[in-house]
């Protein structure tokens, strides 16, 4: 009968050390999807930014007529 108890401290211990590791990987998923929602933002407000830029002052390569000595 002790053995049996003992199994079954053993067994309450090892679900006290799991809930706690759930719990942790649980807050760290949360913060990375925290995360990783910012940075597609800033991702998103990048990439608005950079198609709202004037384009170049320099021509395309079709628009550029060749040099002279073609």
């Amino acid at each position: 009968m002790e053995h049996v108890l003992q199994k079954i401290d053993d067994l309450e211990m090892k679900l006290s050390f799991q809930d706690i590791t759930i719990e942790e990987l649980n807050q760290e998923v949360i913060k990375l999807n925290t995360l990783v929602a910012r940075l597609q933002q800033q991702m998103l407000l990048m990439v608005n930014k950079m198609q709202a830029m004037e384009p170049s002052n320099m021509a395309s390569q079709a628009d550029e007529t060749p040099p002279p000595h073609y």
